[in-house]
């Protein structure tokens, strides 16, 4: 396929990273005058999770090629903190067209999104990565799936391709009942255990914070309650939890077991823990928090620890930054 992702920023670098070496023509749209306009490699310090369990540690350059077409298979997407309507906005009047791959963490409705999109044939997903790029170097993991829509809910006419591109880069794809429902749990879910580090851990040090969770039983418990009142918070916008049991089964047991478990989940399983501590990436983190909290106050749920958690997270990091 030939492949444009949006920007030089993590997620997309990484993706492109997986497309170029399983033989695919990946590009990289970048916006005049950007800084990494004239970034042409960037070093890659991969832990790969798609052949072993615990990831193999990878070393590598990837080369960097700049937007040179106007039409692409694919457009790979992956935009934080609500910057894709500028973006979309950016490739139209530049004349790119494409199937869309919307990566991104996406609170609004679908109504919005398809007006976004202006009749674009596009699809939803979610990647299962993380890390940072700072100096050109790509710290990062990678998961053997990625969270994909179903094809009978995307307007698409290359779904079959796509799921062959994942396929080339030995990636598996996993399709929950709603896609966009999903994308509010996920957020959700991270709103509830980033909202507990903004509150006890050092927001100074994001991976500090993120170590300080995992090896701690009490701000696990914590995590959980907080989880399942943002849980409700998207259940207030419609959303049938019944549908996403598997998501929330790890905060449906009492407080001790669910934090017993994670803890547990977070000392074995090294991908984990490591996505954990890369992102460090303040504004996004907050970002999620703020959308959930939002919504919540709006809608009148009853929310009061994750409330409390993220007004004292805010007032912490808004001290800190002076």
């Amino acid at each position: 396929m030939n492949i444009l992702v949006v920007g030089l920023g993590t997620i997309g670098s990484i993706y492109g990273y997986a497309f170029q070496e399983a033989g695919h023509e990946v590009e990289h749209y970048l916006r005049k005058g950007s800084p990494k306009a004239a970034v042409k490699q960037v070093q890659v310090e991969l832990l790969d999770g798609r052949t072993e369990k615990e990831g193999v540690q990878r070393s590598d350059v990837y080369q960097v090629r700049h937007c040179s077409a106007k039409h692409y298979d694919l457009i790979f997407v992956s935009i934080p903190s609500g910057g894709l309507a500028s973006v979309l906005e950016h490739l139209a009047a530049d004349g790119i067209s494409g199937t869309l791959l919307l990566a991104c963490g996406i609170w609004e409705e679908r109504v919005y999104v398809e007006k976004l999109v202006k009749g674009r044939p596009y699809i939803l997903g979610y990647p299962v990565a993380g890390g940072n790029i700072i100096d050109n170097k790509l710290t990062c993991c990678l998961f053997d799936h990625f969270m994909l829509e179903k094809e009978e809910k995307a307007a698409i006419a290359n779904y079959q391709e796509l799921e062959q591109l994942f396929a080339d880069c030995h990636i598996k794809l996993e399709q929950p009942y709603d896609m966009l429902e999903w994308i509010w749990l996920h957020m959700a879910i991270n709103a509830g255990v980033i909202s507990v580090m903004g509150k006890s851990g050092n927001v100074k040090d994001t991976a500090a914070a993120a170590e300080m969770l995992m090896d701690s039983v009490y701000y696990l418990k914590e995590a959980v309650k907080a989880v399942r009142e943002t849980s409700q918070i998207v259940a207030s916008r419609g959303v049938s939890l019944k549908n996403y049991k598997n998501e929330l089964l790890a905060y449906k047991l009492p407080r001790l077991i669910s934090a017993l478990l994670m803890k547990r989940m977070f000392t074995k399983k090294v991908l984990t823990r490591k996505i954990m501590t890369l992102h460090g990436n303040t504004k996004d983190l907050l970002f999620v928090c703020k959308c959930l909290y939002n919504s919540g106050k709006e809608n009148q749920v009853s929310a009061p620890n994750f409330y409390e958690n993220y007004e004292r997270a805010l007032e912490r990091i808004t001290l800190f930054s002076k």
